[in-house]
């Protein structure tokens, strides 16, 4: 891990997409637009989770566009998080050094994408979040009652982990890859972002986070479960996270 600015870093972007055929033209080039004004060396990887809809085909034609993305095609579904690890080890094997993961929906902002090139590229840190937990973070349109599950939540999640972050749940993060190869890593849904996480720490990995504000999907639905079996699949990362020491770097 560097301590300087990685002045020849490259960045992937990396967005999973099931069954998003209503929103995947839109996502692509809304992302690819972003990167070709303000950030050209890097590039979006579009992994296509087993998609049962017209995804598939949609993302096809893109690429015979020349919409300058690269197409991930899982013939089967490997779930939120094994999509999210075949997009990063995709990118890692293409020589790209961080891997920002966010969704497809745009409720994660792609104007936020030159600021965690701005943190990372200093070589600061391993891992960036967005934060709806810091100064300038929010949310907007999300019910209240989602909120006070997340708020509770990520206040004991962020206790246990004692890395420095307030918003351990959000999946809009970016992560050098070098960080996490090798990893056995195998949370098929939302709860790898916290098995990513207890990774993270136990490698010594450094973490910031810059704020964030989460608005609600277009279409009002949500794709996240709170039931009891869901939430002790987050919160027994962070219980191992409390009993973790990181590794010391040099």
């Amino acid at each position: 891990m560097s301590s300087n600015a990685d002045t020849q870093a490259r960045l992937a972007v990396v967005i999973p997409m099931y069954d998003e055929e209503r929103g995947a033209e839109r996502c692509v080039r809304r992302v690819t637009e972003v990167l070709a004004d303000q950030l050209p060396s890097a590039r979006l990887f579009v992994v296509n989770d087993g998609s049962r809809d017209a995804t598939r085909p949609i993302l096809q034609r893109l690429v015979a566009e020349g919409v300058p993305f690269t197409f991930v095609d899982l013939e089967r579904n490997a779930g939120y998080g094994g999509a999210l690890r075949a997009g990063g080890d995709r990118a890692d094997r293409d020589g790209f050094t961080f891997a920002l993961f966010m969704d497809s929906d745009l409720t994660n902002d792609p104007a936020l994408i030159p600021s965690f090139w701005d943190v990372l590229s200093s070589g600061r840190y391993d891992v960036v979040k967005a934060s709806r937990y810091v100064r300038g973070g929010g949310m907007l349109g999300v019910p209240a009652w989602r909120q006070w599950y997340t708020i509770v939540g990520n206040r004991i999640a962020s206790l246990l982990f004692g890395m420095g972050i307030r918003d351990c749940t959000n999946g809009f993060r970016a992560v050098r890859l070098a960080t996490l190869r090798g990893a056995e890593l195998h949370e098929r849904g939302f709860p790898s972002i916290l098995e990513e996480l207890l990774e993270l720490k136990r490698r010594g990995a450094r973490a910031t986070e810059l704020p964030y504000v989460l608005t609600s999907r277009n279409d009002g639905e949500s794709k996240f479960s709170y039931s009891p079996r869901v939430l002790w699949a987050y919160l027994k990362y962070a219980l191992a996270a409390a009993a973790t020491r990181p590794r010391r770097t040099s």
